[in-house]
């Protein structure tokens, strides 16, 4: 059975730094890719992604060079670090596991404010 949860998320002013974790439970979680996603006012929308080695990952280009993915498969911990938080970055925040299967998590809301 593979859960995911995910946690860091919080209010925090504008310029500022959050640290989101996605922690996986399950035999399959660190031997898959795991992706980022957000949800704002508008749909859900694909943040990033990290093979399931941690040696690859990728960020979509409007939080390049702020957000940056990374994972501890010792731990089975994805993160998210995401740096000069901006208000459109405002938005509950899900991980997702597209291996053996399409898991969520239910979410970690962060709030960024001007």
């Amino acid at each position: 059975q593979v859960q995911l949860v995910e946690s860091g998320g919080g209010l925090v002013q504008a310029g500022g730094s959050l640290r989101l974790s996605c922690v996986g439970s399950g035999d399959t979680f660190t031997s898959s890719p795991i992706l980022w996603y957000r949800q704002g006012q508008g749909e859900r929308e694909w943040v990033a992604t990290i093979s399931d080695s941690g040696d690859n990952s990728n960020v979509d280009e409007s939080v390049r060079g702020r957000f940056t993915v990374s994972r501890d498969n010792a731990n089975s911990v994805v993160y998210l670090q995401m740096n000069d938080l901006k208000p459109e970055d405002t938005a509950m925040y899900y991980c997702r596991q597209i291996s053996y299967g399409d898991y969520w998590g239910p979410g970690t809301q962060v709030t960024v404010s001007s």
